[in-house]
């Protein structure tokens, strides 16, 4: 009984401490559960080595998604963009605010599209500015019972290369293409403002001036997306992390599943 109040002392803890809105206290409630982890295997098989099997086992978890959900998955190669209506705005209460913040800032509305990946329903609200030389979009996301939106803002440069920077909470499930490049910022910075703030930092670190930059077509936003959508996926299967199928779409292969896992390890160690 004394084991069972100890772990069950930790559980406790460890939701109380996830419940608070202090990043570190929230990371000491996840440290917290992999200690009753620890002390569980390690009380009912009464070794030590027992007790890191119960703390390694938290880290193998998303093998069981990728070995049921994700290898069968059968993605498409030429995924369009389509127009789509805008979702219920009480599943997304902050995109609202952002999308007022991005109208305040001048930048004018492109269009509305959307578009299925990997189960995930994604919709696009694409806006641009020609003195600023830039693309924002609203992405609001939907996975079952998941929900969640994020800001992009681009930048195009006459030599090709493609500047993002996002707010997006999860890492990449695939690689980058060779002529895209990414800042990533905490999800907490969900301010309009300050995503362009870091939007013109990150084009400062490439040494890019406004000179450097190309103007925005509003007609051709949607068809550059996705192509550098069929870009990306052609880059990946160069990589060897997915395969192309003979019902023209592919799949995540034997590599690609451990660069997922290692991805699910970042934002589980980013986000917990």
């Amino acid at each position: 009984m004394r084991e069972f109040l100890i772990v069950l002392a930790c559980l406790i803890i460890g939701v109380a401490l996830r419940s608070c809105r202090t990043l570190f206290l929230r990371k000491l409630g996840a440290l917290t559960f992999l200690v009753a982890s620890f002390l569980t295997f390690f009380f009912f098989f009464g070794c030590w080595w027992a007790g890191l099997i119960g703390v390694v086992f938290w880290f193998f978890l998303p093998w069981v998604d990728l070995l049921t959900r994700i290898r069968s998955l059968r993605l498409p190669l030429d995924n369009r963009l389509k127009f789509r209506n805008a979702p219920r705005e009480d599943h997304f209460p902050n995109a609202a605010r952002m999308i007022n913040e991005i109208e305040e800032a001048d930048f004018e509305h492109i269009a509305d599209s959307g578009w299925d990946w990997a189960g995930m329903q994604q919709y696009f609200r694409i806006f641009w500015h020609a003195e600023a030389k830039a693309i924002a979009s609203v992405c609001l996301c939907e996975h079952g019972n998941v929900a969640f939106a994020f800001v992009t803002i681009t930048s195009r440069t006459s030599s090709g290369k493609i500047i993002h920077t996002t707010n997006y909470p999860f890492s990449p499930t695939l690689k980058r293409g060779p002529n895209s490049q990414w800042a990533h910022l905490p999800c907490e910075k969900n301010r309009f403002e300050l995503i362009r703030h870091d939007h013109m930092k990150h084009l400062a670190r490439k040494k890019l001036t406004p000179n450097d930059l190309l103007i925005p077509d509003p007609d051709h936003v949607v068809e550059q997306i996705e192509k550098e959508m069929r870009q990306q996926i052609q880059h990946n299967e160069k990589c060897g992390l997915i395969k192309f199928t003979d019902d023209g779409r592919f799949r995540y292969s034997t590599r690609g599943l451990f660069f997922l896992w290692i991805q699910s390890m970042k934002d589980m160690i980013r986000l917990c």
